[in-house]
């Protein structure tokens, strides 16, 4: 792998668009080696004795080799295959160990990236972020140090959008390590097709996950942690949607809608689609048609 890093330059439209790129680069740290490397400016570099602290965020993916990372949270293991996450403001100092370690990073800040950081799964994780050695992850990384060594015009807009799919990636792989080859993750996707082939129905998720062989309260909780949503949310959500669709490209009442849902009755369907969309169904309706004029 050939060392480079490069810092880059800002504009207003890449400013405003919310998350810019400030640094990327790759290098191989030999046990002979210090760390960091020399040639960063002075905001990146620092001692083991002082630490640091950055005005930005970075993601340090750590491809070969291990090391450690200590914050005043206190002292993590790096394994080969993780991603360092640091954060503006905290304090930190990490290195490889003894046999070194292979590292791709891009650091990068704006009012988007703090957005990002602001969900619920970034909020006190981890430092260390184990995600194995993922092709695809290694893919945008580079591809990003790619675009900012040409620096040709709109790399930033396109830097961001990398940067925020590499964020995506990881938080796919670790909200999936509870269920890859689990049997749960094979009942909860035959429940989710099984919902949506029912839309049109009022479907009781009790006797559905007595059907699928498995205890309604850990299918809930599953169902929850894979969907983000309850069963029974779920299937709301999917009636409201299809609700959505009937009003926009039908002549179909509202009354005539809520039965064909199978909503308990005209007032409870209003009250259940105000609840999801803002509006009730008349307005969405009325709404829909006044843009379409």
């Amino acid at each position: 792998m050939t060392d480079h890093f490069k810092y880059t330059t800002k504009n207003n439209d890449d400013i405003q668009w919310g998350l810019f790129i400030n640094v990327a680069g790759s290098a191989t740290i030999s046990n002979t080696t210090n760390y960091p490397p020399d040639g960063h400016p002075s905001g990146y570099q620092f001692n083991w004795r002082k630490g640091r602290i950055l005005r930005e965020y970075q993601l340090n993916y750590i491809t070969k080799g291990d090391g450690i990372i200590e914050t005043s949270n206190g002292t993590f293991r790096i394994p080969e295959g993780s991603i360092i996450l640091l954060y503006p403001g905290v304090w930190h100092r990490y290195r490889p160990l003894k046999k070194g370690w292979s590292e791709h990073y891009v650091g990068f800040s704006g009012d988007f990236a703090t957005r990002i950081f602001e969900n619920d799964f970034f909020i006190g994780q981890n430092p260390i972020i184990h995600v194995g050695f993922r092709e695809e992850l290694h893919t945008l990384f580079h591809e990003i140090q790619k675009l900012v060594q040409s620096e040709k015009p709109g790399y930033q807009q396109i830097c961001a959008g990398l940067v925020h799919t590499i964020l995506g990636v990881i938080m796919s792989i670790k909200k999936n390590e509870d269920f890859e080859g689990q049997e749960i993750e094979k009942i909860i996707r035959k429940s989710c097709l099984i919902i949506r082939d029912h839309i049109g129905r009022n479907l009781n998720m009790v006797s559905l996950a007595s059907d699928l062989n498995t205890g309604y309260s850990n299918f809930r909780q599953k169902f929850k942690k894979y969907t983000g949503l309850s069963p029974v949310q779920y299937h709301i959500s999917l009636r409201i949607q299809h609700a959505k669709e009937l009003l926009c490209n039908s002549d179909l009442s509202i009354k005539e809608i809520s039965y064909q849902l199978e909503f308990n009755s005209i007032d409870y369907f209003s009250r259940i689609f105000k609840s999801k969309t803002g509006k009730t169904p008349s307005e969405y309706r009325l709404l829909l048609k006044s843009n379409l004029q």
